[in-house]
């Protein structure tokens, strides 16, 4: 599965990033499209996660839609709260 052939580059893109911060080199200046790309593959995760709870807690497909939804909405809020950016507005190019 993509997640298992994703997994060791995910790690490796882990421990640089420990690497460079142990270092304390400052900010590593991600660009606009890296922003993006690290939120795609955290709600990729995240909803992998979600998805093996809600099999584990037999949920109705309804309250599993409803789940989704709420975390992809509390996340943008998150995003926006913290960095001031419109996690929807990323894959406009305006």
């Amino acid at each position: 599965m993509i997640g298992k052939q994703l997994s060791p580059i995910l790690v490796q893109m882990e421990e640089t990033l420990w690497e460079f911060e142990s270092r304390n080199y400052g900010s590593p200046q991600f660009t606009q499209e890296g922003f993006r790309a690290a939120i795609k593959i955290f709600i990729s995760v995240i909803m992998d996660k979600i998805w093996d709870l809600q099999e584990n807690e037999s949920m109705t497909m309804e309250d599993r839609m409803n789940m989704a939804g709420k975390c992809g909405e509390d996340f943008s809020k998150l995003i926006k709260i913290y960095t001031n950016i419109d996690s929807k507005k990323l894959y406009n190019n305006d």
